[in-house]
């Protein structure tokens, strides 16, 4: 993080400090990061979400708390969801929950800020796909059905379920090119 980005992340955490309805710009500028880092942790969407919100929800009641140390926001963010992960974790355990069900975190550590970031442009650009689109890609690469399974989940036949994630590739290829080029030229310029 470069020395403008610190001085304005810290004006933005000051901000939101004095104003809470200032927190929404925090929000939107580390969403991505904190739904990727979970769900890199945690393999089941609602819970990944859940979560999300957790993480924000606590973050939004300790800022008063928080204390600038010219570490990233990110960096905190990611602590507090690392504890509610493992608090989850722990709860589940307890109540002798199916581990095929819940996964525990991954033990692989870390992902780096880059891979976390991509990750969570990946989520948020499946959600904007049309419905039918995101089924599709949700079904098949999230929970691994295969074309068939889907067909007769969905209704559809094996053809239609084949253009349909051919269209959402398509749509996320492009919209993902689209973004880097210009995150790419507003580097730049």
């Amino acid at each position: 993080m470069t020395v403008k980005t610190d001085a304005s992340e810290r004006l933005l955490i000051e901000a939101a400090q004095k104003d809470p309805r200032r927190f929404a710009d925090l929000y939107e500028a580390n969403f991505e990061r904190v739904y990727a880092f979970i769900a890199r942790r945690v393999h089941h969407r609602a819970d990944v979400e859940d979560l999300t919100a957790e993480v924000f929800h606590h973050a939004l009641a300790n800022l008063p708390k928080f204390e600038w140390r010219g570490a990233p926001f990110a960096a905190w963010l990611y602590r507090i969801a690392s504890n509610a992960i493992a608090d989850r974790w722990k709860r589940a355990s307890r109540e002798h929950l199916n581990p095929a069900t819940d996964d525990p975190p991954d033990p692989r550590g870390e992902n780096s800020p880059d891979e976390i970031e991509k990750r969570g442009r990946l989520f948020r650009l499946v959600a904007g796909l049309p419905r039918d689109q995101r089924a599709v890609i949700e079904m098949r690469f999230a929970a691994g059905k295969s074309i068939a399974e889907i067909a007769r989940e969905l209704g559809r036949t094996v053809g239609a379920v084949k253009q349909l994630q051919f269209r959402a590739i398509r749509a996320l290829r492009d919209t993902w090119e689209s973004r880097s080029k210009k995150k790419a030229s507003s580097k730049h310029g």
